[in-house]
């Protein structure tokens, strides 16, 4: 645990918001790690990406909220379904149209090397991500335990996190219902809802970013020391893909680009992909299914793989419940391949100090992360193996 604590130290102290110098940094002394652990064919991807999610969702929101004020029935139905259309795209893991087509943009960088060898039959990506986030007071920490004090019935029964992005999808949704329908009610709670979108998003950006120790730079340790466990006890028959994506907290930007360079030369059917985000809550986890807007769900098969390999190694793996938020695994999933991405949750079931500035090293349950890579390791040797999922 030793490792995993200095990997998370070390990048913890850089300033990594998406697509900045300080991503870049990151990114550089990863490489250089994975190169020192073994790994071969070690690159550093830049690409294209625009770095935030508050620009293009406060801007949709906001055109459907100044339209729904207008006496224009036409004006109110265009902006409100546009705005609907490039919130859904956004959020959904889709082309992202809407930032891609008119926002700025500037360089992101993914980093990830291989483990085994390349002319393996199976492939296995496992995915982590080295960007960091805004806090928010949408984020603060003391509304899940006052949610659980208040409703613990609700708390205990609950499958599913959170919807959050449905207010922000459904205001200008409603904008374009209420121009159909002529109705002011919806009219004016789809502006409402738009505008308190708008400043939502504008609070977000003004904010600072956080050190994002269990979000994600659990992840990138537990990348690092697997390379480390596949370099001095080989799986042969399976290669590994040790992945770092930039820009996953706008919303998987680092990963779509790494899909559209990358995607193409690792055929569904012999391909998995573990994507591992924010591992240091206390309890290991595997969700379900994730999704913002539309629910998808992992395929039951490799999740029972992923469980029975990490009970092997006498490591207990939580299901049960579905993300209504998204992480690069999501991009995997759309793209047809058989993955699964795994967490980690505390007390009150969520992620500890998620978006905040106390997601420090210090705060970080090292042991969750420690069987983590034990569950992962196990998993790709379970691959190896001949183990399959499909």
């Amino acid at each position: 645990m030793d490792g995993l604590r200095a990997t998370v130290e070390h990048l913890a102290a850089i300033d990594r918001p998406s697509a900045s110098p300080g991503e870049r940094e990151a990114a550089e002394w990863i490489a250089d790690r994975l190169r020192a652990e073994g790994c071969s064919d070690v690159r550093i991807d830049e690409e294209d990406a625009h770095g935030t999610y508050w620009w293009p969702l406060g801007l949709a929101a906001a055109i459907a909220g100044v339209a729904g004020f207008s006496r224009n029935r036409t004006v109110r139905l265009a902006a409100g379904a546009f705005g609907a259309a490039a919130i859904a795209d956004d959020i959904s893991g889709g082309r992202q149209w809407f930032r891609r087509r008119f926002l700025p943009k500037r360089s992101t960088w993914n980093v990830h090397g291989r483990v085994g060898d390349p002319n393996a039959p199976h492939t296995v990506i496992i995915v982590a991500h080295h960007d960091a986030a805004h806090w928010s007071l949408l984020f603060h920490p003391g509304v899940a335990p006052w949610f659980a004090e208040k409703f613990p019935e609700q708390h205990a029964n609950a499958d599913t996190t959170p919807p959050l992005m449905f207010p922000v999808v459904g205001g200008p949704l409603l904008t374009a219902l209420g121009a159909v329908t002529g109705s002011k009610i919806l009219r004016r709670v789809g502006a409402g809802l738009s505008l308190a979108t708008a400043a939502t998003m504008v609070e977000i950006g003004s904010r600072s970013t956080v050190p994002g120790a269990n979000d994600n730079l659990t992840g990138v340790a537990l990348l690092l020391a697997l390379a480390q466990s596949l370099r001095e006890n080989p799986a042969p028959g399976v290669q590994v893909v040790l992945l770092s994506t930039g820009s996953e907290e706008s919303f998987m930007e680092g990963m779509q680009a790494f899909g559209r360079r990358h995607f193409g030369h690792f055929p569904t059917d012999s391909t998995h992909v573990i994507c591992v985000d924010t591992l240091g809550s206390g309890e290991l986890s595997m969700c379900e299914g994730e999704g913002m807007l539309f629910m998808r769900d992992y395929p039951m098969d490799f999740k029972d793989l992923v469980s029975d390999a990490a009970a092997s190694e006498g490591v207990h793996i939580a299901r049960g419940i579905k993300f209504r938020n998204a992480t690069d695994g999501l991009i995997a999933l759309r793209a047809g391949y058989p993955t699964v991405m795994i967490g980690s949750m505390n007390e009150f079931r969520v992620p500890s100090n998620y978006h905040w500035p106390t997601d420090t090293a210090e705060n970080v349950d090292y042991a969750c992360v420690a069987a983590a890579t034990v569950a992962c390791d196990a998993t790709v040797r379970a691959l190896a193996d001949g183990r399959r999922s499909g």
